[in-house]
C-alpha cells in the first residue's frame, strides 16, 4: 500500500521563534505559523478559517530562523507530519501532531548579508535543508528526549 507524508504550507509567524539546545548541543526551533483560508460557504458568503501549526527546525536551520525571522514573517515551510507523545510530571499522556520542517524559505524581509529578499523579481532566503539531528535521519522518529521542551 503506498503513502506519502508531505507538508506544504504558507503562514505568517505567531511570535518569535524559539530557539533551544538538545543536551547533545543540536539547535532546534519551534516556530508557530498561521495559516489562513479564504472560502465561500453553502450560501455564498466568504468566510475566511485559519489554522495554527507548529513547525519544528533543527540544526542550522533552525539558528538561521531565529536570527532572521521575528513575529509577522511570512515563510514557505515544505515538511512532514511529526507526531509525539509523552507522560507529563502528574502522569498524565500528551500526544501531538506537528510539521517536521525539511525546508523553510523566508517570503519577505532581510536574509542573510543584511540583503532584502523575496521582492519581486528577487529569490526568497531559504534557510537550510535537511531539517534532522545529526543522528537522526528526516524519517526518523524525534525521541521526547531530543526536545529541549515538552508543551
Amino acid at each position: 500500500m503506498a503513502s506519502l507524508n508531505k507538508v506544504l504550507l504558507i503562514g505568517n509567524l505567531t511570535k518569535d521563534p524559539e530557539l533551544r539546545y538538545t543536551p547533545n548541543g543540536t539547535a532546534v526551533a519551534n516556530l508557530r505559523i498561521a495559516v489562513n483560508r479564504k472560502f465561500k460557504d453553502r450560501t455564498g458568503e466568504l468566510k475566511e478559517d485559519t489554522c495554527f501549526v507548529t513547525v519544528t527546525a533543527w540544526d542550522k536551520q533552525a539558528e538561521i530562523c531565529k536570527q532572521y525571522l521575528k513575529k509577522g514573517s511570512p515563510i514557505f515551510v515544505e515538511g512532514i507530519l511529526q507526531s509525539r507523545s509523552w507522560d507529563t510530571p502528574d502522569g498524565q499522556k500528551r500526544s501531538t501532531i506537528d510539521v517536521r520542517a525539511e525546508r523553510i524559505q523566508f517570503l519577505s524581509g532581510t536574509g542573510p548579508g543584511g540583503v532584502r529578499q523575496g521582492g519581486e523579481g528577487e529569490p526568497a532566503h531559504e534557510a537550510g535543508t535537511g531539517g534532522g539531528d545529526p543522528g537522526t535521519a528526516v524519517g526518523d522518529p524525534v525521541r521526547p528526549e531530543d526536545i529541549a521542551w515538552e508543551e
